[in-house]
C-alpha cells in the first residue's frame, strides 16, 4: 500500500510542478496545443503517429510563426529564424534528443558518432579528418560505382517491364542507394539489387533503430535504461543499435580479410572509402584510430541508403504525378541526346548542365525532403532573441525542413504545388532567397556530410531512367502516396508499373 501511495504522491508533485512552471514561464504567452504547456508527452504522442510533419504545418497555420511543442520546446516557421539558429558562427548546440542515436554510457565510451555529437566545436574536430573524402572533386571519381549499380537497376526495370510486374518503387530505389554506398565504402555491392531482398534484415533493423531513437530522444534520460532492457529481452527480428553496429563491423572485417574484391575496376574508379580510411590509419594511428574507420563506415551505411533512397523516390513520384513536368524533362533530355551531349551512362557533369533536371531535383526535395522533423538546437548561455522574442538559455528550438519549405513569403502562394519552374526564375534575389531556405540536407555547420553522394546518385540515375523508361502508378491506386515520418519521411508500398520507353539508349558514349 505504501509504494502505490508514494508513486501517487510523486506523480502529483510532478504534475503540480509542471503547472507552476508553465504559469511562471517567461515564454507562457507563446501559443500552441494546451497540453504542450505542461508536458513533452503531447509531442511524443504526436511524433509516434509518424505523420507529425503534416500536423506541424497546420499548427503554424493556426498559431503563427512560433509554436510551442513542449514546455521548453518551440518550432519556427519564420525566414529569419534559420540564420539565427543555424547560421555559421552561432553557438546553438544540438539538443539531447540526438543522444538517443548513440549508445548510452557506459557503452558509448569511445563510441561517438558525428550525428549525435552535441557540442559544435567537438563536432567540427570529429568531422575534419573526413571532409576531403566527401568533397565533390573526390566524389566525381566514384561515378563508376554509381554507374555499375545504375546498370543493374536498369536491367531490373527492363525485366519488370517485360514481365508486366508491379513493383514497390520505394524499396527498389533504396536497394539501389544501399548497393551504391556499399560499393563506395568497401568495393562490393551488398546484393540488394541482385536479390531485391532486405539483405540480413538490415533495412528493417535500421528503421526500427531510428524509430526507437526518434521517440526516446524526446525523453533522453530513459535511453540508458531502455537500451539495457532491450539487451535483456528475448531476441526477435534483427533490430537496434547493436545489430546495426555488428553489420558495419562485419563489412569492415570482410574488407580486411580481402573478401571484398572491388567489382568496379578501371574507368577511373576511385579508392573505396575503407581503402582511404585504412591508409589514413596507417599514416597516423594515434590521431586517426581504428574507431575513426568504424565511425565513417557506420555513417555511410546507416544514413546513406535512406536519405538517397527517399530523395530518389520523391523525384520520380512527383514526375509521375505531374506529367507535364515529366514531358518537360524528357524534352530537355532528348534535346541533349540529339546534340550528342549525353553518354549511354550519363556523367555527373552532363547532368549538371541540364537546368530543368536540376530544378526538378530541388523542387522534389523541397516538397518532400528525406528528413521531416525539426533540427533541434539549444539556446546558448545568455539566451537569444529569435523572431523578436527572447528565449532563455536551455530552451530547445528548431526548424523543420518540411515546414520551412512551405513558408509562402519564400516560395509563393503555390507552396503545395510541384513546380520546378520556380527554380528557373530570372529574379536573382528570389533565387538567392530560395537557395538560402532550401534545407533538405540541414543548415549551417551541421549540413549533411554525405550531401554530395546523394546529389551524385540522384542526378545520374534520374536522368537515365527517365530517358529509358515509362512509369505510371499501379492501376486503380491513389496518386497520393503514404509515408511514415520517423525522422526520415519514408514512402511505404509505393506501387509502380514500368515500361521500356524505346529507342535512343544504345548509342555510343560521348568521348572527349
Amino acid at each position: 500500500m505504501l509504494i502505490p501511495l508514494l508513486l501517487l504522491g510523486i506523480s502529483g508533485l510532478w504534475f503540480a510542478w509542471g503547472i507552476l512552471t508553465a504559469l511562471w514561464s517567461p515564454l507562457r504567452t507563446i501559443p500552441g496545443p494546451f497540453l504542450s504547456r505542461f508536458t513533452n508527452g503531447w509531442y511524443f504522442w504526436r511524433v509516434v503517429r509518424w505523420q507529425f510533419q503534416v500536423e506541424q504545418v497546420e499548427l503554424h497555420r493556426k498559431y503563427g510563426p512560433v509554436v510551442r511543442l513542449g514546455p521548453k520546446r518551440f518550432s519556427f516557421a519564420e525566414p529569419e529564424a534559420l540564420k539565427t539558429i543555424y547560421g555559421h558562427g552561432t553557438d546553438f548546440s544540438k539538443s539531447e534528443w540526438y543522444s538517443a542515436f548513440n549508445l548510452p554510457r557506459p557503452y558509448s565510451i569511445e563510441r561517438w558518432n558525428m550525428f549525435a555529437t552535441s557540442d559544435s566545436k567537438l563536432h567540427a574536430k570529429q568531422r575534419r579528418p573526413f571532409m576531403s573524402m566527401y568533397s565533390m572533386s573526390s566524389l566525381l571519381s566514384y561515378e563508376p560505382y554509381v554507374d555499375e549499380c545504375a546498370d543493374l537497376f536498369t536491367q531490373r526495370l527492363t525485366e519488370f517491364a517485360h514481365g508486366g510486374k508491379v513493383i514497390d518503387m520505394g524499396h527498389w530505389l533504396q536497394c539501389f542507394a544501399f548497393d551504391v554506398i556499399g560499393l563506395m565504402t568497401s568495393g562490393a555491392r551488398y546484393g540488394f539489387l541482385d536479390r531485391g531482398d532486405d539483405i540480413r534484415g538490415i533495412m528493417g533493423a535500421l528503421e526500427g533503430m531510428i524509430k526507437y531513437s526518434t521517440a526516446i530522444g524526446i525523453y533522453p534520460r530513459l535511453h540508458p535504461y531502455l537500451y539495457k532492457l532491450q539487451t535483456l529481452l528475448p531476441k526477435g527480428p534483427p533490430s537496434g543499435m547493436n545489430y546495426a553496429t555488428s553489420f558495419v563491423e562485419a563489412k569492415i572485417d570482410e574488407y580486411k580479410s580481402g573478401k571484398n574484391t572491388p567489382t568496379t575496376q578501371g574507368d577511373g574508379a576511385a579508392q573505396t572509402f575503407l581503402a582511404k580510411l585504412f591508409n589514413k590509419h596507417r599514416e597516423n594511428p594515434k590521431e586517426f584510430t581504428s574507431y575513426h574507420i568504424f565511425a565513417a563506415a557506420s555513417s555511410n551505411i546507416v544514413a546513406g541508403s535512406d536519405t538517397s533512397g527517399i530523395a530518389l523516390s520523391s523525384i520520380l513520384y512527383h514526375l509521375i504525378k505531374y506529367p507535364r513536368c515529366m514531358i518537360a524533362l524528357r524534352e530537355e533530355i532528348d534535346n541533349s541526346q540529339r546534340q550528342g551531349l549525353l553518354s549511354v551512362r550519363p556523367t555527373f557533369k552532363e547532368s549538371s548542365d541540364m537546368p530543368y533536371l536540376q530544378a526538378v531535383i530541388k523542387e522534389a526535395m523541397r516538397l518532400h525532403s528525406s528528413v521531416a522533423l525539426p533540427y533541434e538546437r539549444v539556446v546558448p548561455d545568455g539566451g537569444a532573441t529569435i523572431c523578436g522574442r527572447f528565449f532563455p538559455a536551455g530552451t530547445v528550438v528548431g526548424v523543420n525542413p518540411y515546414v520551412q519549405h512551405r513558408i509562402k513569403s519564400i516560395w509563393g502562394e503555390d507552396v503545395e504545388e510541384f513546380r520546378p519552374e520556380r527554380w528557373l526564375t530570372s529574379k536573382k534575389d528570389q533565387l538567392a532567397l530560395m537557395n538560402r531556405h532550401w534545407i533538405p540536407f540541414g543548415s549551417g555547420s551541421r549540413t549533411c556530410l554525405g550531401k554530395n553522394i546523394s546529389l551524385l546518385e540522384m542526378q545520374k540515375l534520374i536522368l537515365r531512367i527517365v530517358r529509358e523508361f515509362d512509369f505510371k502508378f499501379k492501376e486503380g491506386s491513389s496518386q497520393n502516396w503514404k509515408t511514415e515520418n520517423f525522422w526520415f519521411d519514408k514512402p511505404k508500398g509505393w506501387q509502380v508499373e514500368v515500361a521500356v520507353r524505346g529507342k535512343g539508349i544504345t548509342e555510343e558514349p560521348v568521348t572527349d
